[in-house]
């Protein structure tokens, strides 16, 4: 069953993944990466409150800072969209697998 939740996660973050990638195929602008940025921390925030950040999120919450600041905004807007992927995908995490544990068979 945990495998399971973790394939959905995964899946859930791919999709996203895949969806900001063809969004951001066209030039984006700062106002782009400030409002995927928001975006992303919003989720990270959200999976704070879950207590389930992943370590990943952060890196890319970094990526996107990072290019935005040398003023490559694509790379930028792509990589807040991951972080907002990863964040959601953990939010999803937690709140899928809260009460998981009882559904356990205990042998």
């Amino acid at each position: 069953m945990r495998g399971n939740m973790l394939k959905s996660a995964l899946a859930l973050a791919a999709g996203v993944l895949i969806a900001g990638a063809t969004s951001a195929l066209a030039a984006s602008s700062e106002a782009d990466f400030k409002a995927a940025y928001a975006a992303a921390e919003a989720a990270n925030k959200e999976a704070a409150s879950l207590r389930n950040q992943w370590t990943p999120t952060a890196a890319a919450l970094a990526a996107a800072k990072k290019a935005a600041d040398a003023g490559d905004f694509d790379q930028a807007v792509a990589a807040a969209k991951e972080a907002e992927a990863l964040a959601k995908a953990s939010a999803y995490q937690a709140t899928s697998e809260k009460d998981a544990w009882k559904a356990l068979e205990i042998r």
